[in-house]
Order: C-alpha cells, then sequence, then structure tokens
C-alpha cells in the first residue's frame, strides 16, 4: 500500500493511517532528509526481524532510531552537556549521534559496546510519525545491504512492497546516508561521513 503525503504540511489523516498501521506491527517506509528509511516501532521485535530479512543485513549490526526531540532522546540514551550542546546545534539534520544506550532500549537495538544511534531528521513527515506514535522509529536506508538506496518512492513499492505493510510517497529524494558521529565520553569521532557537513568538527 502506498500513501502520498504532502512532506511540507502532512496531512493529519494519512498520519493517523501511518501510526496505526505501526501500532499493529507494521513495517514501514518513510521520508528522512538523506534517503528513504525501512522501519517500525522499536518495540516490534518481529517488525525488526523483518527488516533485517528484507536487507539482508548482519544481525551483529544494530540498526539506528529516529527520536522527534531532544527530551526523548534523552529518554533512550546517556546525555551529557557536551552531547546535548552538540546535538541542539545540529538537529534536526543529517546526523545519526552515537551514545551510551539507556535500559529504554531493546536488546536489538544496542551493539555489544551498549552503544546507540539516534537521529532526528530534518523532515516533517518522519518527525511527525514519531511524535504521534510515541515511540522511537526504527531508521536504515531502504536497499539492500552494500547496495544503491533508492530515490523513487514508486520503485520501492514495485520491488519490495510485497514485503512491507507502507510505502509513504514523499516525493524523490536523492542523497547520502546520515552523517555518523560517536559523541561517547564526550569526544567527537565521525564514523561514517554521510550528508552532514562536518566543518565543525575541528
Amino acid at each position: 500500500m502506498m500513501l502520498s503525503i504532502n512532506p511540507e504540511n502532512p496531512q493529519q489523516r494519512l498520519l493517523n493511517q501511518v501510526v496505526e498501521c505501526l501500532r499493529q506491527d507494521g513495517v514501514i517506509v518513510y521520508p528522512t532528509d538523506t534517503t528513504y528509511g525501512i522501519g517500525c516501532d522499536i518495540y516490534n521485535k518481529k517488525g525488526i526481524e523483518r527488516i533485517y530479512q528484507i536487507k539482508h543485513r548482519d544481525k551483529r549490526k544494530p540498526f539506528s532510531f529516529i527520536c522527534p526531540d531532544l527530551a526523548s532522546i534523552a529518554s533512550y540514551a546517556s546525555v551529557s552537556n557536551f552531547a546535548f550542546k552538540i546535538m541542539k546545534r545540529h538537529l534536526p539534520g543529517p546526523y545519526t549521534f552515537v551514545l551510551e544506550a539507556t535500559r529504554e532500549v531493546p536488546e536489538l537495538l544496542v551493539t555489544r559496546q551498549r552503544t546507540v544511534g539516534v537521529r532526528m531528521p530534518n523532515n516533517n513527515i518522519a518527525l511527525e510519525i514519531v511524535r504521534q506514535l510515541g515511540h522511537p522509529l526504527v531508521t536504515t536506508s531502504v536497499n539492500i545491504t552494500q547496495q544503491q538506496t533508492y530515490e523513487d518512492p514508486s520503485l520501492i513499492e514495485d520491488e519490495l512492497g510485497g514485503q512491507l505493510d507502507l510505502v509513504i510517497d514523499g516525493g524523490k529524494i536523492s542523497g547520502d546516508p546520515s552523517t555518523v558521529i560517536s559523541l561517547i565520553d564526550d569526544k567527537i569521532e565521525v564514523l561514517r561521513q554521510g550528508s552532514g557537513d562536518i566543518t565543525w568538527i575541528k
């Protein structure tokens, strides 16, 4: 099933459909500020397993997740004053920040080092979904591992629709995945350079 949602002013009735799908343990495709993402509610264990299968991804590599605001991030990750200032300056934006996980995070999303990757994309659709869902949303790019990401949601529907519960059309998106930055121990380390500018890192 495919839903076209206005990226500037998402229609509430359509957002309601998306949230209901997620609450029914659905797996969806949705737009972010970098690429299209595939995800589910972080407490949907079966959904997370489905995403691993769709992407052919190694289960030793946990997914990141989207939070709607900094207060929500602090529920799932240990946010020092140092980390808070950096995230406040650069979020919403095309970054995934790696922080120490709290006990709120399901084990499937925690690395062996007890860390998590959190995102707050600059995309109204994605942020409204997580605000209204009330839980973070698993996020990973829509592609088979190590293959090119999709720019056009109609291609996603054509090729992967049978494995998904819902595809949101928020327009074509062409970009690199997010830049991944570790803030562990109040040290900035770029783990993957992507769409986000890193010239601010000294």
